[in-house]
C-alpha cells in the first residue's frame, strides 16, 4: 500500500513535469524557427524538401538501387532472374580474396554526386543519409560479422584531405548494426598513386602491399568475420588488397560493404 504524497512532493512532482513539458516546447520552437531561417533542402540538389538531410523526389529517383538478383560474390545485378544464389562468370573466372561485396546503388547519377561530395567537398554531414543507406543494403552481411574496419588512407592522404570518407560511413553503418567499429585494425603503409585512370592490373600493381595489420591489432581480428567498409567500389583491387591483408593478420573472412559501385553492363 503506497503512502499518500506530502504536499512538497506533490509540488516537486508537479514542478517537474512542468519543466520537462517546458523543454518539449522549447526545443520544438527551436527547431521550428531553425527550420524557419535554414529551410530544409535536398542534400545532392539543394531543392526544397519536407525534411532535413532527405531527397527530392527526383534526386532519389536519380539513384539506381542495387536489389536482388545479383551475383551473391561481387553484388553485381542480373538483367534476368535465374534464380536464388548464383554467382556471376566474373566471380567465377576471377574469384576475389574477399567473400562478399554488396552495394547500395550503382555509381552513376545521382549515388556519384552524392559521393564526390562527401569525398571532395567536405560534406561530412553526407555520411550520416548514406551509411543508414549502406547498413539497409547490407544487413545480410552485418548479421554474420563480427566487427566494421574502414578500409584507411595513408597518413599524407588523410593531412590533405582532412578525414576519410570510409572512416565516417563506418561508424555510421556500425552504430545501425550494432557492430564495433575498429579505425586502427588496418592500415595503409604505402602512399600509391590515384587509382583513377588506372587498368585494373595496374591497380592491383599499385596496391601492392600498400595494407597491413599491426601486431597490437591482430588479437582483434583472429578468427572474426569482418566487414570492410568503402565508399565506391570499382574493379575490387582496393578491396583485394585490404581483405588479403585482414586474412593475413587473423580474420577468417572479409566481406565488402561500399555505397555505390561501377556496374559494367554486358
Amino acid at each position: 500500500m503506497s503512502l499518500p504524497q506530502t504536499p512538497l512532493k506533490t509540488m516537486a512532482t508537479a514542478s517537474g513535469q512542468v519543466l520537462r513539458g517546458s523543454r518539449r516546447w522549447l526545443g520544438a520552437g527551436l527547431k521550428g524557427l531553425v527550420a524557419l531561417v535554414y529551410p530544409p533542402a535536398c542534400i545532392a540538389c539543394r531543392a526544397a524538401t519536407s525534411e532535413a538531410q532527405g531527397l527530392c523526389a527526383s534526386c532519389w529517383a536519380g539513384i539506381g538501387f542495387i536489389e536482388r538478383p545479383f551475383c551473391e560474390r561481387l553484388g553485381t545485378p542480373f538483367e534476368v532472374d535465374l534464380g536464388v544464389g548464383l554467382v556471376s562468370p566474373a566471380a567465377i573466372a576471377d574469384p576475389p580474396v574477399f567473400a562478399r561485396a554488396r552495394a547500395a546503388c550503382r555509381f552513376d547519377g545521382t549515388a556519384r554526386e552524392l559521393v564526390h561530395r562527401l569525398k571532395y567537398g567536405d560534406r561530412l554531414e553526407l555520411a550520416l543519409m548514406l551509411g543508414r543507406m549502406m547498413a539497409q543494403a547490407g544487413h545480410e552481411l552485418t548479421a554474420e560479422c563480427d566487427l566494421a574496419v574502414p578500409v584507411p588512407l595513408h597518413p599524407f592522404r588523410l593531412w590533405t584531405r582532412r578525414f576519410n570518407q570510409a572512416s565516417a560511413l563506418a561508424v555510421v553503418v556500425a552504430r545501425q548494426s550494432g557492430l564495433p567499429c575498429e579505425h586502427r585494425a588496418l592500415a595503409r603503409v604505402k602512399r600509391t598513386k590515384q587509382q583513377v585512370g588506372l587498368t585494373r592490373a595496374q591497380r592491383g600493381e599499385n596496391l601492392q602491399g600498400a595494407f597491413k595489420v599491426p601486431a597490437a591489432m591482430r588479437p582483434r581480428l583472429e578468427g572474426r568475420r569482418v566487414l570492410l567498409v568503402d565508399d565506391v567500389l570499382t574493379t575490387g583491387a582496393t578491396a583485394n588488397a585490404a581483405a588479403r591483408a585482414l586474412l593475413r593478420g587473423g580474420a577468417a573472412a572479409v566481406d565488402v560493404l561500399t555505397f555505390a559501385r561501377v556496374v559494367t553492363e554486358s
